[in-house]
């Protein structure tokens, strides 16, 4: 591993803890020994990274360090490749659309040795059903999550029941033959999954719901023991 590429991944360890880590750990993770690791953090300083070191506990990095957009391994440029051509094919358009741009963007600021990696990518994704018809109500979903508003739908079960229901949208599940709509129902007192293509028509609120959409998700994550993504 290059000196460069180790900074790089000193850098993220560093960002995705909220909480100090010692110097034993970080080396050990880097598979390097303190005294590097030590040499590292403070060439990281000088560079301008605000890593402190908090007595007794480790080392933290604080918010607002921005790394350089280009700075992507060959693997992360075709995880971002990979990714993007997914939601292109398995979300509305203009998710799809948002999808494209992004990679235009990174590969933009991307140095020549490496755009080459993300214009000949060749992880593929497969067909799938198509989901076209549910655009509109997807992005409607989408903005009242964002918004954390109520929605009204018109629901048909898998007994062919029609009910109206009323609910907390806070996510959603992209699967290759149906879209889920993930929410609290004010009707059952209790979350629900829907299938997109059983809902008869839907209406966003102006209402806001009580809580705040992580506090739902959380809830949600631990009652079906699903592990934060």
């Amino acid at each position: 591993m290059s000196r460069a590429q180790r900074l790089l991944d000193l850098i993220q360890i560093l960002r995705s803890r909220r909480l100090a880590v010692t110097g034993t750990q970080l080396a050990s993770e880097l598979g390097i020994s303190l005294r590097t690791l030590y040499r590292d953090i403070a060439s990281l300083q000088q560079q301008g990274a605000p890593i402190e070191s908090e007595p007794g506990l480790g080392y933290v990095l604080r918010p607002g360090f921005m790394l350089p957009p280009l700075m992507f391994s060959e693997e992360e440029i075709e995880a971002l490749v990979l990714g993007s051509r997914w939601v292109a094919q398995r979300t509305d358009d203009k998710l799809g659309a948002a999808a494209k741009n992004a990679l235009v963007k990174i590969a933009s600021v991307l140095p020549d040795e490496l755009r080459h990696i993300l214009d000949a990518s060749t992880l593929m994704v497969g067909p799938c059903k198509n989901l076209s018809g549910h655009d509109e109500m997807s992005r409607q979903i989408r903005q009242a999550i964002r918004a954390e508003r109520k929605l009204e739908i018109h629901y048909v079960d898998l007994k062919d029941v029609l009910t109206v229901r009323t609910i907390w949208p806070f996510a959603m599940g992209y699967f290759d033959q149906v879209l889920v709509l993930i929410g609290w129902c004010e009707m059952r007192s209790s979350y629900r999954h829907f299938r997109t293509d059983r809902i008869v028509s839907l209406c966003v609120s102006g209402q806001r719901y009580p809580q705040r959409r992580q506090v739902l998700l959380k809830a949600w994550r631990e009652i079906e023991n699903i592990p934060p993504q």
